[in-house]
């Protein structure tokens, strides 16, 4: 049980360390900081590494408690837990802190990846727009713009326009 509950802690740990992390994304996002943006998500990825493995090491604790209390593997989960534990009020009660917890900790990693999700689309229509905008000022048509010794300029509407002469 022990071994359990030190699992469930350092997940939500580990979750608030993400939750940090994406605040911190979330600005770098606001400021364009690519750099910024760039070590957090190398930081992420280095959790999520780690969330991964107490995930495992978390099934494989209830596993081996399925065993032990003669439960079926495939429906012993946290809650379940909580259940089978009314006779020990002490760990029940450290079972159900934990799990609220980490769910809130989870409720508020999504709101601020909701949040994250928005101004990164905000930002790439930005980005998109101006993509666009500069590949139509590239595009734009060159006139026939010539000096005095019929020389091609270049220029588009040349310098002052076009010059009439009679």
């Amino acid at each position: 049980m022990d071994d359990l509950l030190e699992v469930i802690e350092s997940e939500d740990t580990k979750y608030q360390k993400l939750v940090a992390l994406a605040s911190e994304k979330r600005d770098a996002v606001i400021r364009a900081d690519i750099r910024k943006l760039e070590d957090v998500t190398n930081q992420e990825q280095e959790i999520t590494s780690l969330l991964n493995k107490l995930e495992i090491h978390r099934g494989e604790i209830l596993s081996d408690m399925a065993e032990v209390l003669h439960q079926d593997k495939e429906t012993l989960t946290v809650q379940r837990m909580i259940e089978l534990l009314e006779k020990q009020p002490e760990e029940q009660e450290q079972l159900i802190k934990l799990r609220n917890s980490l769910r809130n900790t989870l409720q508020e990693m999504d709101k601020v990846n909701e949040q994250n999700k928005y101004l990164i689309q905000e930002a790439l229509e930005m980005v998109n727009f101006d993509l666009t905008l500069f590949k139509s000022l590239r595009q734009a048509p060159e006139t026939a713009n010539y000096d005095k010794n019929a020389y091609n300029t270049g220029d588009l509407l040349g310098n002052s326009g076009f010059e009439a002469r009679q």
